[in-house]
């Protein structure tokens, strides 16, 4: 059978590259170990969360599809940083366990164009450099155009407890022992990384009289642009937090040998996230703290375990035990499933471009876990971009590439293809230089226009996005040519709502710059009848217009760098007077602008001085 795209996983990126080249007309088949996995959240039982909670709103303005999945599933959200600025706010929601996956399932089951195969590929077809298909585990061939791998957890994986190491991928699911090793053949460069996951609590174990409720919000939330909230918000589902404390550490001090990654397993090369911490590490990096926080997280509303976030471990299971009944609330908790660390294979990033098409062979894509990152949001978003640049490609037309400045997914996927990674990449707001710009209100401003342009977003959708444009702007104008003057009614209003009297004649957008004035507060001068988005967005643009003005001011510098084009066919070898750690960062990485090539690791502004003077006398360049 000839297929245009094969995806290989059914994993969140997976799940994402195949419906968007499916959606986009390609005959797209996507291959899974297991379809009972697909998009299985085998971590945590959550989407979005401080920057990734953003990151699903860009996919969804995109015409991804994990924002829609998510407020099918969720069964808590709220939004994180409410009574902070904009530029940091994001939403987190507690999604079912059993509905996220089932109701992904039944959209890629029902998706025109998209075929499901049950099978493990270990290995690919390639000639002259350029992906054929896939070898499948019993030797047979698929062919295609096209191959997007999106493997997860799953090459070499082992599963770490204690003094054992078990082959094994989450859920005891068997891994792909031999892809990883023909990826090498044809010469990329593989990492070995590490996560871990932490026990599972039988519900009706814990004594919640000794812990803090954790509520959702009491306003309706929803991740799509495209969908109505259609949940109650008093049913939603409680969470809870307990903190560790000192004799739960004095266990982990006096047992941190029995730990894999502390000495009980001595052939332990994967590196584990940094900002997602096993329990261990974070008493022993944190030693002055005396606690660390813990959620109690329910994973389904169709059964009862509870996820304890924040307590992920690689320790023997007799010293779990011990471990979880030293926390108060949990001293007769029961075990449903025990923490585990897990190690795998990885592609190092900078073997990619920014299209995520790999360098060594054509028409290979590369997306997720694969690519060293870490979450579900972030293989997302990489999959739905990768899904998208291989239609492209078949269709003839350039990739589409965000830029730091519109979109985390441009943040994340320039990260990681520009200065690689050490560890598993974890988006955080402050990776983002332009996060005032980034905002999980704007999403659909700022990205809509791009997915109607690649056809993953309809006319309809489209429309809704330019009426809403036009409303904010009718607003704007609105408040611009409304004028007041200093009436003593006008200022008595302004006292009451302690505000300061007026002394000239203003037009209410000056006057809404005020911090205590809001445009709810304006509707005793004018009548103001637009939906709260369109509210939010003028109240946002008005009372921030300085900080993103100078925020653009700093986005045109970095666009002018962008636009300085490094010729593809350049050999570094010949720039004289470069750094040699320069000179080696560019031969790896190619940067095809000036702008990329600045902000990779080891490369300085005098390295960059020395690089534009040599293209200025070698390609005449401006």
């Amino acid at each position: 059978m000839q297929y245009e795209i094969i995806v290989v996983g059914g994993g969140h990126a997976g799940c994402e590259a195949a419906l968007a080249s499916a959606r986009k007309n390609h005959k797209t088949l996507l291959i899974t170990s297991n379809i009972k996995n697909i998009a299985d959240m085998a971590c945590n039982p959550s989407i979005g969360g401080s920057a990734k909670g953003v990151v699903v709103r860009e996919i969804d303005a995109l015409g991804g599809e994990m924002g829609k999945n998510t407020d099918k599933a969720q069964i808590q959200i709220k939004m994180l940083n409410y009574k902070k600025g904009p530029a940091v706010q994001a939403l987190r929601a507690q999604a079912d366990k059993i509905t996220y996956p089932k109701e992904m399932l039944n959209t890629l089951q029902k998706q025109p164009n998209l075929e499901i195969l049950e099978a493990m590929v270990e290995d690919l077809i390639v000639e002259d450099n350029t992906v054929k298909g896939v070898i499948l585990e019993n030797g047979n061939k698929i062919s295609s155009e096209i191959v997007i791998l999106t493997t997860g957890t799953y090459m070499k994986a082992d599963i770490l407890v204690g003094s054992t190491r078990t082959p094994s991928g989450p859920h005891g699911e068997r891994p792909s022992q031999h892809l990883s090793d023909n990826l090498v053949k044809l010469g990329f460069s593989i990492i070995r990384l590490k996560t871990g996951t932490p026990p599972r609590i039988a519900k009706d174990s814990i004594d919640f009289s000794k812990t803090k409720v954790e509520k959702g919000d009491n306003i309706h939330r929803v991740f799509s642009f495209d969908n109505v909230p259609n949940y109650k918000i008093e049913d939603q589902v409680d969470c809870h937090f307990v903190y560790t404390n000192e004799k739960a550490h004095q266990i982990i001090h006096d047992n941190l040998h029995k730990a894999s990654m502390y000495g009980a397993l001595d052939d332990v090369k994967g590196i584990g996230p940094r900002y997602c911490p096993s329990i261990e590490d974070k008493v022993v990096r944190f030693s002055d703290k005396k606690s660390h926080q813990l959620f109690l997280e329910p994973e389904s509303l169709y059964y009862d375990d509870i996820y304890l976030q924040g307590f992920s471990t690689s320790m023997p299971h007799d010293i779990q035990e011990q471990m979880v009944h030293s926390i108060e609330g949990l001293e007769n908790a029961k075990i449903l499933k025990y923490a585990y660390a897990i190690e795998y294979d990885a592609i190092y990033p900078t073997q990619l471009k920014q299209s995520l098409e790999t360098k060594l062979i054509k028409n290979l894509y590369t997306a997720g876990q694969i690519n060293g990152t870490s979450g579900y949001e972030e293989a997302a978003c990489q999959g739905l971009i990768a899904g998208i640049n291989a239609a492209l490609q078949l269709e003839g037309k350039e990739p589409l590439i965000l830029k730091r400045n519109e979109a985390y997914i441009g943040v994340l996927i320039d990260d990681l293809v520009t200065k690689g990674i050490r560890d598993p990449y974890r988006l955080l707001t402050s990776r983002a230089e332009y996060r005032l710009l980034l905002r999980h209100d704007n999403a659909d401003l700022r990205l809509r226009e791009y997915g109607y342009q690649v056809g993953l977003i309809n006319k309809e959708q489209y429309q809704r996005l330019l009426d809403k444009k036009s409303k904010i702007k009718e607003l704007e104008n609105i408040l611009k040519n409304t004028i007041i003057t200093p009436k003593k009614t006008i200022n008595e209003y302004l006292l009451s709502i302690g505000s300061t009297e007026l002394k000239d004649a203003t037009s209410l957008y000056d006057l809404l710059k005020r911090p205590e004035i809001t445009i709810e507060k304006l509707k005793t001068f004018i009548n103001i009848d637009y939906d709260d988005e369109i509210i939010e967005q003028v109240e946002i643009n008005n009372k921030y217009e300085g900080y993103i003005s100078k925020t653009m001011k700093e986005v045109n510098k970095m666009l002018h760098l962008e636009k300085k084009l490094i010729p593809e066919d350049i050999n570094y070898d010949k720039v004289p007077n470069i750094a040699s750690e320069a000179r080696q960062k560019l031969k790896e990485v190619r940067p095809t602008t000036i702008g990329q090539a600045l902000r990779i690791s080891g490369v300085n502004p005098t390295d960059i001085s020395i690089l534009t003077v040599y293209l200025r006398k070698e390609y005449h360049y401006d």
